[in-house]
């Protein structure tokens, strides 16, 4: 709090999370916002306060803020760049006589109070045009915000239910009063809003206040595509009479309004054109639903006869999507969009119509909900996006979580990256991660060719250094005979979802690719082959990996179930590999798993349940702290003992002063055993947080390099 600041302006915020020990850098996705830890009067870091500057040329916009802790790099939080001043908001204004007053085109910071409703007071005059805006599930808070416009009176003029502005015009100059509560009424530390009260021009469009990226989005838009479209829809054309003439390819925007709207657009055509068609408009963050077909018209008597030849709809995900929103069959991400990436393949000669419209249009109603339509020859590419994968590791989980490259040493965290191929672009797809904190490697998995999925394994020396940066993620192919590089987004649950049937889980996108290393804590377990070798086997006969295990604590049961990633070796059936053993083995029956002759790179991963302990340098420091607490204790008890005997035999005329010192040494030594007391409890709490707990963990082996020899031919 504050969850953002104006451009050009320094801003005090305060910090607050989970497993929250030695945050002491507070960073940003973008090198226009710094922090520095706020200071007291005499020079001491102020725990979770940061003093964060905002150069003039930050871009206006959501920007990612996070910190590093002792585990690592935590999860994001939107950090909101804005053109406008802003204020906080401290004091309790849950009453119509406490509401706050804000000034025209300002923006306000603020936490919802549960079970409350806050009030705010701003002064308009006649006829000027005011609009309204919260901005809360797009800057990842919890609220659903209900914004209300009263007259002075606190009586009711317009209300915004589900999340848009308000649009108003005064009737008449005076005090008007912005009443904002959650549609549930919940509120809390969670439940945050920034309040944008702003003046405008009649006819001015003014856009919403900016909101984080939908997982869809990412395979928008088209490399190389204009900011602006070439051309616009024109209204009416509804009907077919109406239709609008265009030529292909062609660039429009439009939008899906009034209700029930239908764009109708005319074309010539000849047989064996083959059209590329792409809609973009859910992944603006729209609740829209494109869908499009495509007739043939032709002359039927004094009629005409349109027959169908595409009809349109739905990007579908790449890999299968989670039934439930967590992981019992599938990511809990969808990569896929209600928008359309489609091919329209003409049978006959002559004029053509394309009718565009929102499935559920019929009972929306809002102007900005707009759409970019697109027809193109095939431009073959693609787009990718990724997640920490999310592993089932028990029956029973319903979680959905918000997970941070953040590795302890000797770990390996896979991605799972997933691809949307654009006009039939079918290829290999080599995945890249570079700018890695020291001590950290990425090695990729590939997509191959007519695939949609892949992992990139990243992993941490067990020695690697604490440490945080911004990886850059990037995928090559080659297309049309020319290699071609397009970036990887990363996406993450906004909030960690510990029971997906009590709340709905919340994905985005991010502003950048955290990676980040502890320096404090190690995996329970590495399991690697021998580092560096490629192990050589020829096609159609076993490969034995020896494996090597270093373990780092005890586990609850003595074997792991271990399966395989990697392209042409995910057919190896589950085997067990032992958790007391130093060694154990995999058996690659390359018969059986028919892959062909080539480079490969596989990694094994299962779970175990480790006997995990928290933050056990907590203890060690405790402990020592305790000691030297004691020690002074004992010192101050020795000096006070002596002082006071020394009280019996000093002169009448020295014992006043000789009483004084023995007095204020026996008010050390108090406070010394005080101290003592304090140390004893944060012991006992650090040694009962740092008690070994049972804890699912996912676990990766190092990645092994094979090379498939062709078989010498008989």
């Amino acid at each position: 709090m504050p969850m953002g600041g104006q451009v050009g302006t320094t801003v005090e915020i305060t910090i607050a999370g989970e497993n929250f020990e030695n945050t002491d850098q507070l960073s940003f996705s973008h090198a226009g916002i710094s922090a520095t830890q706020k200071k007291d009067a005499a020079g001491n870091p102020v725990a979770n306060r940061f003093v964060v500057k905002i150069a003039g040329d930050c871009p206006v916009g959501i920007h990612e803020a996070r910190v590093l802790a002792r585990l690592g790099v935590s999860s994001s939080r939107a950090f909101n760049v804005g053109s406008l001043p802003e204020v906080t908001q401290t004091a309790a204004n849950t009453s119509l006589e406490t509401a706050a007053k804000l000034p025209l085109n300002s923006v306000c910071n603020g936490v919802m109070t549960k079970q409350a409703v806050s009030f705010y007071s701003f002064e308009a005059a006649k006829d000027q045009r005011i609009i309204v805006d919260c901005a809360a599930t797009g800057i990842d808070s919890k609220l659903k915000p209900v914004v209300i416009i009263a007259d002075a009176s606190g009586a009711d003029l317009v209300v915004e239910r589900r999340g848009g502005a308000l649009d108003f015009t005064v009737p008449e100059s005076g005090i008007y009063v912005v009443k904002l509560h959650d549609l549930t009424f919940s509120g809390g530390p969670y439940h945050f809003y920034r309040l944008a009260i702003t003046e405008a021009k009649n006819g001015e469009f003014v856009p919403r206040l900016p909101s984080t990226e939908t997982v869809s989005s990412f395979s928008w838009p088209p490399t190389g595509l204009p900011a602006t479209a070439a051309a616009s829809e024109t209204e009416p054309n509804n009907e077919h009479a109406q239709a609008q003439k265009i030529t292909f390819p062609c660039d429009i925007s439009g939008s899906f309004y009034p209700a029930a709207d239908v764009d109708t657009f005319e074309f010539t055509a000849k047989k064996g054109d083959v059209w590329w068609v792409e809609v973009a408009s859910e992944r603006f963050g729209l609740p829209t639903d494109p869908s499009i077909v495509v007739q043939h018209v032709s002359s039927d008597g004094d009629s005409e006869k349109r027959t169908d030849v595409v009809e349109l709809a739905d990007i579908p995900s790449p890999v299968k999507v989670s039934s439930n929103g967590y992981s019992y069959d599938g990511p809990p991400y969808n990569a896929g969009s209600p928008d359309i990436i489609g091919k329209v393949e003409i049978k006959e000669d002559g004029i053509h119509r394309l009718q565009l419209r929102d499935l559920f249009g019929g009972t929306r109603n809002d102007p900005r909900n707009i759409y970019r339509l697109i027809v193109r020859k095939a431009q073959p590419d693609f787009s990718l996006v990724s997640w920490a994968l999310h592993m089932n590791l028990r029956n029973g989980d319903r979680n959905a979580l918000s997970k941070p490259i953040s590795l302890r040493g000797g770990a390996t965290i896979p991605l799972e990256v997933v691809v949307v191929r654009r006009d039939e672009f079918d290829g290999e797809i080599n995945l890249e991660m570079s700018n890695l904190p020291d001590g950290v490697s990425a090695v990729d998995l590939k997509i191959p060719a007519g695939k949609t999925r892949g992992i990139m394994l990243i992993t941490a020396d067990q020695n690697a250094p604490r440490g945080l940066t911004s990886a850059s993620f990037i995928g090559k192919a080659t297309i049309d005979g020319k290699e071609v590089t397009r970036p990887c987004r990363l996406a993450s649950m906004a909030w960690p979802v510990p029971n997906a049937w009590s709340e709905i889980p919340s994905p985005r996108l991010l502003a950048d690719v955290p990676v980040s290393v502890s320096g404090s804590e190690f995996a329970p377990i590495t399991i690697a082959s021998t580092e560096g070798k490629v192990w050589e086997v020829v096609a159609g006969e076993k490969l034995t990996l020896p494996l090597i295990h270093s373990r780092r604590c005890d586990f609850s049961g003595a074997n792991i179930s271990l399966k395989t990633f990697g392209s042409g070796f995910e057919g190896v059936p589950a085997f067990e590999a032992s958790l007391t053993a130093e060694t154990s083995e995999a058996v690659l029956d390359l018969a059986a798993l028919k892959t062909p002759p080539g480079d490969y790179t596989i990694a094994f991963y299962g779970s175990a349940v480790a006997k995990y302990r928290y933050n056990v340098e907590a203890v060690t420091a405790a402990e020592t702290a305790l000691e030297q607490a004691k020690a002074e204790a004992a010192t101050l008890a020795a000096e006070v003992k002596s002082l006071t005997e020394a009280t019996q035999t000093v002169p009448a005329e020295l014992k006043a002063a000789a009483d004084q010192s023995a007095q204020d040494a026996a008010s050390k030594q108090k406070a010394a055993d005080a101290a003592v007391v304090v140390a004893e409890k944060i012991l006992k709490n650090a040694t009962a947080i740092a008690t070994p707990k049972d804890i699912v963990d996912i676990v990766v082996s190092a990645p092994i390099s094979i090379r498939v020899k062709p078989a010498e031919k008989k």
